[in-house]
């Protein structure tokens, strides 16, 4: 493979914040040498030259939680993300069903609405779904994947009776069961999603994605495409293990290494829901609640038992926690792991709290003691804060408390939680550094970081929550070339600008796989 030598630019490592670096050499996918132009060595063979002119150089982002297979598959559905009334729903899906030629049997699937949006303040009802007269089964599900509604003909088709779901609504558990048995699209089709969703990562400047709570199914469609060498970036899956450990078992090539780009990283289960919904579980009652405080989707001894056999199979362990109570759950469950196999057994496991919204100071300092890693979902800051003001009053100053984590040396890392949102890093960023809701509230004046953190929380803090950090999240010689050229540096732009920093090319493995044509 040839040399290729990246120059005149700005060059940010990652390694350290002070680092100064003229040129970054790379050669058979990895970084050769970084360092200043006047100390180039003599090299053997040609050297292909690429000039920055001026942009910046800087690792590739990793993405530290998101489910590609169920992103993928929203590119057959109706995107309901923009609508604002349920009436704009509902003629999206009329819309849908005019330009599109249905079998009787065809699922009819919306997603992305959301009822803190929508003028009507609430989800819609099953009575205004069949309104629409179709003999499809329709399901219409909210933007966080927790909840949904169908319509009769797609709780006949599942074998619901209405009387089990609040107007033809689902959530949590119920719904992710439920859902789960809704038919797949063709093979073609699911392949070429993914490839979809691989090109949408890439354009993010994402050259490695993670697959949160893979099912059966997905594993196969991922391990499918894998031996068909047909993935172009790294997916590590974290199988589901309330419903599909089996998956571990029978595919015990992919723990912990790579084959054709994806790997077994572990285990994931949930153990609330998300506040926006109001359906996380808290120690204290929602605003404007006399007891109402969400509740859990698993009991304790169910979440102690996961603990232990993640821990005894050596397999890490990612855990949805939004709700402090939940938190409580699993430090608890952790904590007695820990006195049965030592305190340092458990800080190797490097378990990862998934989204972490209303943590305490003092589950933070318990995080720390056993080495449990933050993941904070922190453009809720701006998507949903203002709804968690009126949800959680004071306590919404504090949700993702990624400045408080700093502090206490804790490692943390922030996702998008696609399809939920955009896989965004840069305005990821913006929104971490200045903590502004859509409202213009600056929602913990606080909790805001600089930017460099923010750079490491969605690179060489991602790399060592997937116990990559020999291999990825910074430009050092040695480690794999994925790398991002930007239009602009994060670290000099202004600080409200940094979302509209472009991606310029996205490289995986040395190789140029993502270019924007529309930058010169």
């Amino acid at each position: 493979m040839e040399k290729i030598m990246f120059y005149n630019g700005d060059i940010i490592t990652m390694e350290n914040r002070n680092d100064k670096a003229d040129y970054v050499l790379i050669e058979n996918g990895r970084i050769k040498k970084v360092g200043k132009l006047n100390e180039i060595e003599e090299e053997n063979g040609s050297i292909r030259k690429i000039d920055l002119k001026g942009k910046t150089l800087m690792p590739a982002f990793i993405d530290a939680h998101s489910h590609i297979t169920a992103y993928a598959k929203t590119f057959s559905y109706i995107d309901l993300k923009e609508c604002k009334s349920i009436k704009e729903i509902l003629e999206k899906i009329e819309k849908y069903i005019e330009n599109n030629k249905l079998k009787k049997e065809d699922w009819i699937i919306g997603v992305g609405y959301d009822n803190n949006f929508l003028r009507e303040k609430r989800h819609p009802k099953i009575d205004e779904l069949n309104k629409l007269e179709i003999d499809n089964p329709i399901l219409i599900t909210h933007i966080s994947g927790h909840m949904g509604v169908f319509n009769n003909k797609g709780l006949e088709k599942l074998g619901i009776k209405e009387s089990k779901t609040k107007k033809g609504y689902l959530e949590e558990n119920d719904f992710i069961k439920q859902t789960s048995k809704i038919g797949k699209l063709s093979k073609k089709e699911e392949k070429e999603n993914i490839k979809k969703a691989e090109k949408k990562y890439l354009s993010y400047g994402i050259t490695t994605v993670q697959d949160g709570l893979t099912k059966k199914d997905d594993f196969e469609l991922l391990k499918e495409m894998s031996e068909e060498k047909g993935l172009e970036i790294d997916v590590i899956s974290y199988i589901d293990l309330m419903e599909n450990k089996n998956i571990v078992k029978q595919n015990k090539g992919f723990i912990k290494r790579y084959k054709n780009h994806l790997k077994i990283g572990g285990y994931k289960i949930i153990l609330d829901g998300s506040p926006q919904a109001k359906t996380a579980w808290l120690t204290k009652p929602y605003e404007g609640e006399k007891e109402y405080r969400g509740y859990p989707s698993m009991k304790d001894e169910e979440v102690n038992n996961f603990i232990k056999i993640s821990d005894e199979e050596n397999m890490q362990l990612l855990a949805h926690c939004n709700g402090d109570c939940a938190i409580d759950q699993l430090v608890k469950g952790i904590k007695q792991e820990a006195i049965k196999k030592g305190v340092d057994n458990i800080r190797k496991q490097r378990t990862v709290m998934v989204h972490a919204q209303t943590i305490r100071k003092d589950q933070i300092i318990e995080c720390k003691e056993l080495g449990i890693i933050p993941s904070f979902f922190v453009l809720h800051v701006y998507y949903w804060g203002d709804i968690h003001i009126e949800n959680l009053g004071k306590r919404a100053y504090r949700i993702s408390p990624a400045k408080e984590a700093e502090q206490n040396s804790i490692i943390y890392t922030f996702h998008q939680d696609t399809p939920v949102l955009e896989p965004n890093m840069l305005e990821t960023i913006e929104i971490a550094v200045n903590r502004k809701t859509k409202n213009g509230v600056i929602l913990g004046e606080d909790e805001k970081i600089d930017v460099y953190e923010a750079l490491k929380a969605v690179t060489i803090n991602v790399a060592y929550s997937y116990f990559e950090e020999n291999e990825k999240g910074s430009i050092k010689e040695g480690k794999i070339a994925d790398m991002i050229i930007l239009s602009d540096n994060p670290l000099k732009i202004s600080k409200d600008k940094i979302k509209d920093i472009k991606i310029y090319s996205t490289w995986k493995n040395g190789k140029e796989v993502y270019r924007n044509e529309n930058i010169k």
